[in-house]
Order: C-alpha cells, then sequence, then structure tokens
C-alpha cells in the first residue's frame, strides 16, 4: 500500500471509501485582470487535457509545497511570475477505471510580472470573466466557476467516465476556509 501524502487535504472532505484511495497533487491556478475584468487560460497543447483551454498547472513536485507548485508551474507554463498566489478551491477528480484520484488545489493570482508567453505545453489567451468559453474546457468547471467570481471558498468532487467528459456524479460546497490542518 502507497504511502498517504503528507501534503493532502482530501482526508479532511472524503468518505472512507475515497480516502483510502492514492491521490496525486496538482495545482491549478488563473491569472486575473481584475481592472478588465479578465482571466489569463491556456490552450492545453499536449498530454492530459490537450485540447482544451485551462488554468495554468500541474503536478506538485515531492520536495515543494503546494503553492510553490502553483508559482512553478505558473512561470513554467505561462512565462508569469506570480509573488503569491490566493487558494480558492478544492476539487477532487475520481474517474472510472482509474483507481488514482486527482486532488487539484485551485489558485487565482493578480498583478504577475512578466509578459504571458506561449510555451511548448501552452498557448495563453485572456477571456473576460463572465463569459467564459466552457464549451472548450472541462466539464466541471462552468459549476465551480462562479465561485471563483464571488471570491467564496469551494470544496468540489466530480466523479468522471473513462472519457473524462461525463460527469456521473458532483457535489460542490461553499466552505469557509480551505485550511484543514
Amino acid at each position: 500500500m502507497a504511502v498517504p501524502d503528507p501534503r493532502s487535504v482530501a482526508r479532511h472532505v472524503e468518505d472512507d471509501a475515497h480516502r483510502a484511495m492514492p491521490h496525486r497533487l496538482y495545482t491549478l491556478v488563473f491569472p486575473m485582470d481584475k481592472a478588465r475584468h479578465r482571466v489569463l487560460l491556456g490552450m492545453k497543447k499536449r498530454g492530459f487535457g490537450c485540447g482544451k483551454l485551462n488554468g495554468f498547472g500541474g503536478k506538485v513536485e515531492p520536495a515543494e509545497t503546494i503553492e510553490q507548485g502553483a508559482i512553478r508551474e505558473l512561470a513554467e507554463e505561462s512565462g508569469l511570475l506570480a509573488a503569491a498566489v490566493d487558494k480558492c478551491g478544492l476539487l477532487l477528480f475520481y474517474f472510472e477505471d482509474n483507481p488514482v484520484a486527482m486532488e487539484v488545489h485551485v489558485y487565482q493570482t493578480h498583478g504577475c510580472g512578466g509578459a504571458a508567453v506561449e510555451t511548448e505545453e501552452m498557448r495563453p489567451e485572456w477571456f473576460a470573466v463572465d463569459n467564459m468559453p466552457f464549451d472548450q474546457m472541462w466539464a466541471d468547471d462552468r459549476y465551480w466557476w462562479p465561485f471563483v467570481l464571488s471570491g467564496d471558498k469551494f470544496v468540489g468532487r466530480f466523479w468522471l467516465k473513462a472519457d473524462q467528459v461525463t460527469i456521473t456524479r458532483s457535489e460542490l460546497v461553499r466552505v469557509d476556509g480551505l485550511d484543514f490542518a
């Protein structure tokens, strides 16, 4: 049996059956331009999620905190340098026929340094926050995006078929905070 990652917080929001699953930690960062009411999304060019628009993020490396992983992934995928990120949500994904759950820590950031550039992984593009291209994004995004806009913290759990598109079950709640320690 794999040793659980001590950085995982899923155990605080999951039932016993899902808590026993191995979890892989990921980050997802949305650079926001409040003055222009827009968000930077990236078109994924390769790997998991290829062909979808999303925030910037990826796997958390063993030697870093989740927040450090978020800042690193944002820089690697967009060229933007964030001094800080604000956690706004926690998403858990359970895919049919996959024994490993995805634990995604969602952040937003404001006032990044540098300029957004296309990388081998992502092609960045700004979108109005109230006119999101949900038809080009993950199926779950339309459900929790309003929480990001309202400034509410949230926890979501989504069960998907092996096609990674069809949501068979979901739970989404507003929470007072995301510090589960």
